[in-house]
């Protein structure tokens, strides 16, 4: 455990003295929340917000989060930083799990920025849902990056690895994404943590199917 804390923290280090990525990542996000919300309180169908908020509160955290994601191995291929990192008298899974972790700080500290808010401008300043929220949100994260800081391995060697990550990505985060949005929407709509466990129920399954496979793959992954 000591070894990957070290790695997800120098990560975490090097992130937080530039915040290239976390900037990026919070404005963009930000930009989603106000433009869906100022679109769809000005357009001219009787649709109610309330049911396509859950689906803009996840778009904003599955684009901020590629973006992070994309650069979280090829900021390691400068100056042969990932070859050092293959050297080190470590477990393969040691550094997925120490990605893993930074990714996730760094998208829980977006997250924590874009919910409130989320809230205040979808006028959900009335939850009572709030902790059933959160667990959602914890479960889809964490299930992203699973897949994400994976995926971001297996495209480091590319020169297309930008445009080649989400292509591969999406697809295989589907069911998490609409597994995610139909239980944030019945929480907010009915406050009961309880009637999303079919979801949750499923948000689970996907994130330990994919945590051991990631496990058992990604020793072949980083390989050149």
């Amino acid at each position: 455990m000591k070894d990957f804390l070290y790695l997800a923290w120098k990560d975490l280090l090097m992130e937080f003295r530039t915040k290239q990525m976390l900037n990026s990542m919070v404005i963009f996000s930000l930009l989603v929340i106000v433009i869906f919300n100022y679109s769809f309180s000005n357009i001219l169908f009787n649709i109610d917000v309330a049911d396509i908020a859950p689906g803009i509160l996840w778009i904003a955290f599955t684009f901020a989060g590629m973006l992070g994601l994309s650069r979280s191995f090829s900021s390691e291929m400068e100056e042969g930083c990932l070859d050092g990192l293959k050297l080190c008298p470590v477990d393969p899974s040691t550094i997925y799990l120490g990605k893993v972790v930074s990714n996730l700080v760094i998208m829980f500290l977006i997250e924590a920025i874009i919910v409130p808010l989320f809230i205040v401008l979808f006028n959900f300043s009335d939850v009572k849902g709030l902790a059933g929220l959160i667990v959602i949100i914890l479960l889809g994260t964490i299930g992203f990056i699973l897949v994400g800081t994976l995926f971001s391995a297996l495209t480091v060697n590319m020169r297309t690895r930008e445009i080649l990550l989400p292509v591969i990505l999406f697809p295989i985060i589907i069911p998490l994404i609409m597994s995610s949005v139909m239980a944030t929407q019945k929480v907010l709509s009915t406050g009961d943590l309880f009637a999303a466990i079919d979801e949750i129920r499923l948000l689970v399954v996907y994130d330990l199917v994919f945590f051991i496979a990631a496990q058992l793959v990604f020793e072949y992954v980083i390989e050149d």
